[in-house]
């Protein structure tokens, strides 16, 4: 991951460039304050910045998903295949879940759940190094 200085476009500042054409940009708009972007993906917004680099971890985690059409409380079939652990951090980006909800889930404790996001975050750094390393973009 590499991040810009904040380099502005027209609906925001881009605040993280990431590999393959993913990004996180702080909006202007008022409640959400992240975009989450990626090429022919949806737009998806976060009030937190750590949420949005969660939800990019997932993301290149399962090797990209789409998230339209899922639904309000849909998620994205490539995130399901991915195990427990890549749930549980794509959960974590949802407005109405936290950590004590996502261990209550599980029936774990919340420290299960923040080794849970270690290990997707884990995971997303070694794929982005890969694809910068063999020079795939």
């Amino acid at each position: 991951m590499s991040t810009s200085d904040t380099v502005s476009d027209a609906d925001g500042s881009v605040l993280e460039e990431y590999v393959l054409g993913v990004r996180i940009v702080e909006t202007d708009g008022a409640g959400d304050d992240y975009r989450f972007e990626a090429p022919d993906h949806v737009g998806i917004t976060f009030d937190s910045l750590e949420d949005a680099r969660l939800y990019a971890d997932v993301y290149f985690d399962v090797n990209g998903f789409v998230e339209a059409d899922t639904g309000t409380r849909g998620v994205p079939p490539e995130i399901i295949q991915a195990g427990k652990d890549t749930l549980a951090a794509y959960l974590l980006t949802l407005p109405w879940a936290d950590t004590n909800w996502v261990a209550s889930f599980y029936g774990v404790t919340p420290t299960d759940i923040d080794r849970y996001r270690s290990w997707v975050h884990d995971r997303a750094e070694e794929i982005r190094g890969e694809v910068t390393a063999q020079n795939l973009e």
